[in-house]
């Protein structure tokens, strides 16, 4: 395994900076989950995820492991299938379909987090993704948690670990249930 690879494999610097705010042993969504990674690290730190991604050969590999609960689907063609569920966090990263943005923010439980990260507008000059489907535009995720959920930190820049692209990432929370 090169260098390269071995840092693709490791859970994002921005997923683990947040992973604290995911209340203890909380249920995690983790959407386009490809390997694992962030759902290997969150069953590790005692969380219930639920990883789910289209590869079945991806998902195959999670199969069986603590912790993880692995679904195989197709989340662009096929119906949403966490209708109803909320989660303590919903973790993204490097996957954008815009008809899931506002489904993804309702699966916040209350007292649970947001955390997401992907390429933004700009990226095609550093190659893949440069479809501008797959990047977001300037201060959409900032606009898709506006009055929905309290913004703790957004960047919108260019990182060059693992590799240069521009990038958006936002953790927003919901507050908690109130109580009659």
């Amino acid at each position: 395994m090169t260098d390269s690879s071995h840092r693709d494999l490791a859970p994002s610097a921005w997923v683990c900076r947040f992973a604290s705010r995911i209340p203890p042993a909380g249920r995690v969504l983790d959407v386009a989950c490809g390997g694992g990674r962030h759902a290997l690290m969150l069953a590790r730190m005692g969380h219930r995820v639920h990883a789910v991604d289209r590869d079945a050969a991806a998902i195959a590999r999670l199969a069986g492991i603590a912790g993880v609960s692995a679904l195989q689907a197709d989340l662009e063609s096929e119906a949403w299938p966490y209708e109803g569920a909320s989660f303590e966090a919903v973790i993204v990263a490097n996957y954008l379909h815009r008809p899931l943005l506002p489904r993804l923010v309702d699966a916040v439980a209350a007292g649970g987090v947001l955390i997401y990260e992907t390429f933004a507008s700009g990226n095609e000059r550093f190659g893949r993704p440069s479809n501008p489907e797959f990047l977001l535009r300037p201060g959409e995720l900032l606009e898709l948690v506006r009055a929905r959920l309290r913004v703790l930190a957004y960047e919108d820049l260019q990182v060059d670990e693992p590799r240069p692209a521009l990038v958006q990432r936002i953790c927003a929370e919901r507050g908690p249930a109130s109580v009659p």
